[in-house]
Order: C-alpha cells, then structure tokens, then sequence
C-alpha cells in the first residue's frame, strides 16, 4: 500500500472522526482523549521536542496517527513518550505501524534520549518489543522504554 506520512500541524483541519468512532469500538478512549485535549488546548504537540504524525492511503482517508511529547510524568531530563499511536484495522499488518513508529523514533533522536509509552494490549506491547523497545519497567506511567543513540548523547561522551 502506497502511504502518505506527514506532520499534522493542525488537528482540527483533518478528519479524525473515523478513527477515533473505529478505536471507541475496539474500547481504546485515547484517540478522544487527542481530539478533546487539541481542542481545549491542553495538548497541541507544540512544545519543543513534540510532533504529531499521520498516514493517509491512497485515496486520502487517514488510516493512522501517532503523535511524541515531552513525558509529563517522568522528572528525568530528555525523556519523550509516545502518544496516541492508533492504526486503522484496515492498515493493520502491512507495516504502516512500524513505518509510523520509524519516524517518531528517527524524529525523536534530535529532541531526546528516551522514549516511553503505556499500552495495556497485548499486541501493542508484542508490537513495542518487535520495534526494540523494553518492557515490564516496574512503574505505573509507562509500560516500555527505547534508548535513543543520538548525536546529543555521543556529545556528552
């Protein structure tokens, strides 16, 4: 499948309704969560560091989302979480996520040192692990981490 990966840079220009109607259905609020929070303005991915992508398909319906923000609950320096990363069933299995997810964590390397995420699906995790990222970390804000090697890091060595 030929995808279109871009910057969102303004949510409320995109239809997101079939997506975020698509991941209520399979019980998962976070991508409501995205839209009502963009809308009140409590989370634009607009800080240093963040970023918020999606991927269209051939004919222009946006089939994935997948979003990077300064991590609100880590007091460590450099950390970045993974944020509203949500694939259409119908883009599932043909390496969209991962392409998605290469992306985020290339983007990443420029910003931070870390990244995190909380997922409590069992796919999304065998997801995380498949794409280099460690699990069962032992506290309640994120369920998997991937050390960035990146330029900033090697400066400091």
């Amino acid at each position: 499948m030929t995808i279109d990966l871009r910057e969102i840079k303004k949510l409320k220009t995109e239809d997101v309704e079939k997506l975020v109607e698509e991941s209520e259905a399979e019980g998962y609020r976070f991508l409501r969560r995205l839209v009502d929070q963009y809308e009140d303005g409590t989370n634009t991915f607009n800080k240093a560091g963040e970023i918020l992508y999606g991927v269209w398909n051939p004919q222009g319906h946006l089939v994935a989302i997948g979003g990077l923000n300064r991590d609100p609950y880590s007091s460590k320096e450099g950390v970045g979480r993974l944020r509203r990363f949500y694939i259409s069933q119908e883009a599932r299995r043909q390496g969209i996520g991962t392409h998605l997810l290469t992306e985020i964590v290339n983007y990443a390397k420029g910003h931070f040192t870390e990244l995190v995420v909380r997922t409590e699906s069992s796919v999304a995790d065998a997801f995380y692990r498949a794409n280099g990222f460690s699990a069962d970390l032992g506290i309640p804000e994120a369920t998997h981490s991937l050390r960035l090697d990146n330029a900033q890091e090697k400066k400091a060595e």
